[in-house]
């Protein structure tokens, strides 16, 4: 039986967030411990990381926001379904509490996606290979339609769709984000017929629920690609190749007033979590680790 082929995307989410982050996650690509990032183009260094991508060649992709700061759409600046009473955009729950309430308008939805590719565009001079959600908005009820709608408009091929095999038998995770994880999951579940008809693509395998923040370590994602691995290895596809998508959040921690998307650096990203994530990926043994089990680092636009 010969050796599996594992492409392995490590995707640095949030840059753009604030010049730390944008920092740590150059440091950890130029130690090759990520391959990949996800810009967010209303971050207040969205402009910053832009360039620096360009510098150093990383492989970049869009980070749709819909939950955290302001909209980069003029129009829905002042008067839009898509903010609160303090003119930012609902925050993670609160989205989800006001889609479920049906508060939010899917044509706003739809210019915001939009008006963010476009920017994308401005920034760094392409389109964005991949495009996924920050705090996996894109996967919800109603915005999966939208989001669908926007990557096929413009020929985006690749997304995310976090479903983590193994994420039951986690029982490090906190109760309360455990719940938020299946919920995560049971929307995603229910997107995968929604994107593969609008002809939009994604890795094999996603991790990075069960290794997020204090839960990284070498063995927890050891652990995790050796389970993605040996998935792959029994479903095995006749081309014998297998993708695989790690999520990660490395970055020196922000420092307010500095950072986020136009309200300040929120507490994940100013907690010492950032920081553990970045020290662990870039030790050796997880780099000699992917040798040993025949992966191979790449971005999305290798696959």
């Amino acid at each position: 039986l010969r050796m599996l082929q594992v492409k392995l995307i490590i995707t640095g989410d949030d840059f753009g967030y604030c010049p730390r982050r944008n920092q740590g996650i150059v440091d950890c690509f130029l130690a090759g411990a990520i391959s990949n990032v996800s810009l967010l183009v209303n971050g207040s260094a969205a402009a910053d990381a832009a360039k620096l991508a360009r510098r150093y060649n990383i492989p970049i992709g869009l980070h749709a926001n819909l939950s955290e700061g302001s909209p980069v759409c003029e129009v829905l600046k002042t008067n839009s379904s898509l903010l609160n009473q303090d003119g930012f955009f609902h925050g993670k729950m609160g989205f989800r509490t006001a889609l479920s309430k049906g508060l939010l308008n899917m044509s706003e939805v739809k210019q915001e996606l939009k008006a963010q590719v476009e920017l994308f565009h401005e920034l760094t001079g392409h389109l964005p290979p991949h495009m996924d959600g920050h705090q996996h908005v894109h996967v919800l009820p109603e915005v999966r339609h939208v989001f669908a709608e926007v990557l096929e408009e413009y020929g985006i091929k690749y997304t995310r769709v976090p479903i983590e095999p193994g994420l039951h038998n986690c029982d490090w995770i906190p109760p309360a984000l455990m719940d938020f994880y299946l919920g995560v999951e049971e929307d995603s579940f229910n997107t995968v017929d929604v994107f593969t008809k609008h002809g939009i693509r994604w890795p094999d395998i996603y991790i990075g629920l069960s290794t997020m923040g204090r839960n990284m370590s070498v063995s927890s994602v050891r652990s995790a690609i050796d389970g993605a691995v040996l998935r792959l290895t029994a479903e095995a596809a006749p081309s014998g190749t297998g993708t695989i998508e790690l999520m990660v959040h490395p970055g020196y921690p922000s420092v307010p007033p500095v950072g986020g998307c136009g309200q300040g650096p929120d507490d994940f990203s100013q907690s010492w979590e950032r920081l553990h994530e970045l020290q662990t990926l870039i030790k050796p043994e997880l780099q000699s680790h992917y040798k040993s089990r025949n992966i191979q680092l790449c971005s999305f636009k290798d696959l």
